[in-house]
């Protein structure tokens, strides 16, 4: 949902850094969650110029200290920026006392030509006394008049081109000093990417299983324009700004001290301003946030459970509590929006009292001779140059330390423990048949709570071994310490013989392909999507690959065939046709290991019939794991592991394992007996049949393939459950045996008419 008030000056923010060393007070569980959903608000709105994003800095100083850090391998480059910007500033400030002289040419010309020629300026000055002009006279005496002559239009040409010169050589400084800063700011912040990029391909996965993805995008992506941001706006106007300050009041004192003081009168002013107001906005901008996320939850709870609303008729409810968190809203931006939009004013009200101060005071100080007119003109403008980048600077206080509060989140993930580094002296792999042993394997990714313990097995080459337990049992642990994703607690792995802790993470990976439950593309097109698995893949590689795993079979119903592209979601292509991509893609890495985690679990059941004929290809000759929650489909597994709580309880094969009626078979009929209990309790009441349990698992699974048989034939759509049903019948018998050469009689049909 968008907000209005995002954009809100950079000034509302101006107490921050001094409020960060207050006690947070203690939060209640309502307070806490708004906080999370402003955080949330303010990510996902993707703008963070309004109140500080982030929030605030755990250790300012030392995060700001490292920020500037960051400069360190330009620091000539930046030592000749302040070069640069102290020699603007010096020629700028210049300016004004030069233009000064020009006003008083003009002045002593204009006085000049009402008086009498050929008298000197004692002379007019004592007559004009004598007339009882004594001010007039001061005036004529401070400004240097010379009788009887007129304005100095040579004198004055060359002062303005003077002028001129200084504000061109000033600006042509000023520009080049953006310029380099600009330089330098735009490379930091690419070394500063480089080592987050770097940084997260050495982290371990374990890093990414406790941070959210979002967190971790928005670390890398909106912190650091934040800051770029404020290296770029604050850190380079403030040393510019630092430098005006300087150089204009050592300018205004050397004018007049008394109207320096006077000039002086305004910083406490200001700071009660930035005192006062500066934290109530801060606090408003904070509820605003809070507010936002709040309403934002609130629409999106609204439409995602649009069609309950209105099955239950809560559509006037649901009005109401948005237009109360809306008003809400309402009432805590315009708060927020009217403490931050009167800031400039009140600093815009103390700058022209100072301009009056300074007005009268200079008046009666020309008028009694103390100052020329041109200088007052030149203090004037000191003073508008003098609160100018005060007021930066106040703005420029919140925008470092929202800065800051970023790169402290930045630093945090660059110092995060990394993976430990491959062996320079790492064995190559040999060229093995894809032998795989557990030895008193021990893992567990809390010391406190060890997962496996003392696992020991052996995978025969071109084996299938299929995992099964339940959730949490350690199955997706098992394979990912084969990819060596996490370093072993004890014992070690052997791969072709070899310790996978000798070998590098590459030289195991490459070896080894994995196909997972939720299938990833990427935009692109379906050819370069497979060749993602061998990057030097022929496109008759490709072509035999998408053939084996059946991909050929849809692709040339695309409008491009395999040039089709594919978008950011692959949503031009169906769940089942995603997941065969991924599997053609593992099959033209050519792996020795292979791995099959849930790979269909979420397709349908004729799907998942081409994705088994695929995976059955893909692990002809390979050394396979499996990974399922559906039982039925790895019963033809040549070994199978069934674990519970990190140990393996049972290992054998289906029909040793049910036969043994220990683990397996209870997770074997907890799958299929409920499924089956229902509707062949009605047909054992029609028939008078007797329904055994594994009858029942049987007669739920060959109903299901009865339905894929029946479409491999062609059997037309409505006939297909009539198929399946067909199967299933020959299961609901006293006799489990009938049952499963009826089943098999029919897969075996299947088999022909996939082949014709």
């Amino acid at each position: 949902m968008s907000n209005p008030t995002q954009s809100t000056p950079t000034q509302s923010n101006p107490t921050q850094s001094a409020s960060t060393q207050k006690t947070e007070p203690t939060l209640s569980e309502e307070e806490q969650l708004e906080l999370e959903l402003a955080e949330q608000a303010r990510i996902s709105a993707d703008d963070w110029s309004g109140a500080v994003a982030p929030g605030k800095a755990k250790n300012f100083r030392q995060s700001f200290g490292r920020l500037l850090g960051l400069l360190k391998p330009h620091a000539l480059a930046f030592a000749f920026v302040s070069l640069l910007g102290a020699i603007g500033v010096v020629l700028t400030v210049l300016a004004p006392k030069v233009l000064g002289e020009a006003t008083n040419i003009i002045f002593a010309g204009v006085i000049g030509q009402q008086l009498p020629a050929g008298t000197t300026t004692e002379q007019a000055v004592e007559g004009l006394r004598a007339a009882g002009q004594a001010e007039l006279a001061n005036v004529v005496e401070a400004a240097g008049v010379t009788a009887g002559e007129g304005v100095d239009f040579v004198r004055l040409s060359q002062v303005l081109m003077l002028v001129l010169a200084l504000y061109f050589a000033g600006s042509i400084l000023t520009w080049l000093q953006g310029y380099v800063i600009n330089v330098i700011m735009v490379r930091t912040m690419w070394r500063l990417r480089e080592s987050v990029e770097a940084k997260i391909n050495r982290l371990p996965l374990r890093y990414f299983d406790k941070v959210q993805r979002g967190e971790l995008i928005s670390r890398v992506t909106n912190d650091i324009d934040n800051i770029t941001q404020t290296m770029q706006q604050s850190l380079s106007g403030a040393l510019t700004a630092v430098l005006t300050v300087v150089g204009v009041l050592v300018m205004m004192f050397t004018i007049s001290w008394q109207l320096s003081l006077v000039a002086l009168v305004s910083l406490p002013l200001m700071g009660v301003i930035f005192g006062v107001i500066g934290p109530k906005s801060q606090k408003a901008f904070g509820i605003q946030w809070r507010k936002v996320g709040r309403l934002n939850a609130r629409v999106e709870e609204s439409f995602s459970g649009h069609a309950l609303v209105k099955v239950f008729g809560r559509e006037e409810a649901s009005r109401e509590a948005f237009q109360a968190e809306n008003q809400e809203l309402y009432e805590a931006s315009f708060k927020a929006q009217f403490l931050s939009n009167i800031m400039m004013p009140a600093m815009m009200f103390i700058g022209n009292l100072m301009y009056v101060g300074i007005a009268v005071l200079g008046g009666l100080m020309v008028a009694t001779g103390q100052l020329r007119l041109g200088d007052v003109q030149a203090f004037i403008q000191y003073s508008q140059q003098f609160t100018q980048p005060l007021s930066e600077l106040g703005g420029m206080a919140a925008v470092v330390q929202s800065g800051t509060a970023s790169a402290e989140r930045v630093f945090e993930l660059l110092d995060e423990d990394e993976q430990e580094p491959d062996a320079v002296d790492a064995p190559a792999p040999v060229d093995g048949d894809g032998t795989i042993e557990f030895e008193h394997v021990s893992f567990s990714y809390d010391p406190a709570h060890p997962l496996i313990r003392d696992l020991s097995f052996r995978v025969e080459p071109g084996q299938t071994v299929a995992i099964v337990g339940p959730t949490g049992a350690g199955k997706t642990t098992l394979v990912n310490l084969i990819m060596r994703f996490y370093e072993l607690d004890g014992g070690r792995i052997l791969l072709n013989g070899q310790d996978i802790a000798d070998l590098t993470r590459h030289d195991i990976r490459a070896k080894t392909g994995m196909v997972l439950q939720d299938p990833w593309l990427f935009a692109g097109s379906i050819r370069e999507n497979i060749r993602y698995g061998r990057a030097d893949a022929t496109d008759a590689e490709i072509l035999e690959a998408a053939k084996a795993t059946y991909v050929d079979r849809f692709v040339h119903s695309l409008p491009e065939g395999y040039d089709t592209v594919l978008d950011e979601e692959a949503s031009n292509v169906s769940a089942g046709e995603k997941q065969l991509i991924t599997i053609a893609r593992a099959f033209v890495a050519q792996p020795s290991v292979l791995i099959l985690d849930e790979a269909t679990s979420s397709v349908d059941t004729r799907t998942e019939l081409l994705l088994q004929h695929a995976m059955a290809a893909l692990r002809e000759g390979r050394t396979s794991f499996v990974i399922a929650h559906r039982l039925s489909t790895i019963r033809d597994a040549d070994l199978i592991l069934v674990m519970e709580h990190g140990d393996i309880v049972e290992q054998g094969t289906h029909d040793e394992l049910i036969a043994a009626k220990s683990a397996y078979y209870r997770l074997y009929n907890s799958q299929f007996e409920q499924a089956a209990t229902d509707l062949d309790a009605e047909l054992a009441a029609e028939q008078g049949t007797v329904v055994t349990g594994e009858a029942e698992a049987d007669a739920a699974e060959l109903t299901a393939a009865g339905a894929a048989v029946g479409a491999a034939e062609g059997v037309p759509g409505a006939n297909l459950v009539g198929a399946g049903a067909a199967a299933a019948d020959a299961a609901v018998e006293p006799d489990a045996d009938a049952s499963h050469e009826a089943g098999a009689e029919q897969a075996e049909r299947g088999e022909r008419a996939e082949r014709a």
